[in-house]
């Protein structure tokens, strides 16, 4: 029930904000389980995707957004505990595999799961390498994988972004994936890379970016020390500057 208030509630918001287009909606099964495996650019992803689907979908959300104090923090964490998103603490040292035992369980009971292989948000729009996680569930769970694209979420509301702006998006939703070759293997650590290496390249398919050969939290890693070190720069320079100035 509080699922679907909080579609009739923010719809008209979702609605206002983006004029979205969705592709592939065929491809989500009526019933019985499937994970959706999606890019990610935006946390609009997490609102815009549920949205546009028939079936309830769970994803897993890092706490924070559960406990936000602003007024549009309180707003993401409301609509988030409506529709029953899983509440992740990324600090402990088992969170991801919880999350991925809680995720199990939601697949055991034909329930839908929507996973960010990449592990994080795209810090620059580029397709990432996929973590392993989502082989995991896939080898055992028996679930299929359904590949999704987010198209231009980043430009409504980018990282670090507090309010969105409105604008066009486009989901596309691929074909089913099931890997019955690895049903007789154990899921060991090459079964799950093969599984989200196909699932990667599925995503990429459907949204038209390169599957990146590092990880997204490799490169904000690289992006942060970049900037660290332009800042440095700048800062000496200014320095010499006011010195010569002296």
């Amino acid at each position: 029930m509080k699922y679907q208030a909080s579609r009739v509630f923010l719809g008209p918001c979702l609605r206002l904000l983006a004029r979205t287009t969705l592709v592939g909606a065929e491809n989500v099964p009526a019933e019985g389980a499937g994970i959706l495996a999606s890019n990610h650019l935006s946390i609009l992803d997490s609102f815009y995707l549920p949205f546009v689907l028939e079936r309830p979908v769970t994803f897993a959300a890092k706490s924070e957004y559960f406990t936000g104090k602003r007024p549009q923090e309180r707003l993401v964490g409301a609509y988030l505990r409506a529709t029953k998103q899983l509440s992740v603490d990324r600090a402990g040292a088992r969170a991801g595999q919880e999350m991925l035992e809680a995720a199990l369980k939601l697949l055991k009971d034909g329930s839908l799961f929507g996973i960010y292989p990449e592990g994080t948000r795209s810090p620059d729009g580029k397709l990432y390498r996929g973590r392993t996680g989502v082989g995991w569930l896939a080898l055992h769970s028996g679930a299929p994988v359904i590949p999704v694209a987010m198209i231009v979420t980043e430009r409504l509301m980018p990282p670090g972004a507090k309010i969105p702006t409105p604008g066009r998006i486009e989901i596309r939703i691929g074909k089913p994936l099931t890997f019955e070759e690895f049903a007789d293997v154990p899921g060991g650590a090459k079964q799950r890379r093969a599984v989200a290496d196909r699932v990667m390249a599925a995503i990429g398919e459907l949204s038209g970016q390169q599957v990146e050969p590092i990880y997204a939290s490799a490169r904000k890693e690289q992006l942060a020390a970049e900037k660290q070190a332009a800042d440095k720069e700048a800062a000496q320079k200014r320095a010499a500057e006011k010195r010569a100035a002296a």
